[in-house]
């Protein structure tokens, strides 16, 4: 397995199959149709797929970083079911991380479900504010100070 920063215009097929697992893993278990995968910032955020040796994307995250460039928020982070306990999700936060910290980024945050606290707090994240409702069902922020890039 390859993890890989695409985009949608230069990697249309992984960023097809990258939409696709966005889509069965985190909308259509909730009644959503379609599309509803699609970001509001799509066109801003960073993609990053792990594709497995036959090409699929067996797992994805996207960065949306701030207007300053020294914070950002972590989206639609998903693995494939089947993929699940192969440690791909941890991979991926730590590519994010180590990505964006070369950059210069000092903080990640998101709107972690709250059935993936425990994933995220193993790797470093700390819950703050109110928990909240979205795509109707609950949620918390999260955050992680980075230290610096390391080379």
């Amino acid at each position: 397995m390859t993890l890989r920063w695409i985009t949608p215009a230069g990697d249309p097929e992984l960023y097809a199959g990258e939409r696709r697992l966005r889509f069965e893993v985190l909308r259509k278990p909730l009644g959503m149709p379609p599309g509803s995968e699609e970001n509001a910032a799509e066109a801003r955020v960073e993609h990053c797929v792990a594709v497995d040796s036959g090409g699929e994307v067996v797992g994805c995250v996207l960065w949306l970083v701030d207007d300053d460039g020294r914070a950002g928020k972590l989206l639609q982070m998903a693995v494939a079911d089947a993929r699940r306990g192969e440690h791909i999700g941890a991979r991926l936060v730590r590519e994010l991380e180590r990505h964006v910290a070369a950059r210069g980024v000092g903080l990640v945050r998101m709107h972690a479900r709250e059935s993936a606290l425990g994933f995220y707090a193993k790797l470093g994240y700390e819950t703050y504010g109110d928990p909240f409702t979205e795509v109707g069902i609950p949620h918390r922020h999260m955050r992680r100070k980075l230290g610096p890039a390391r080379t």
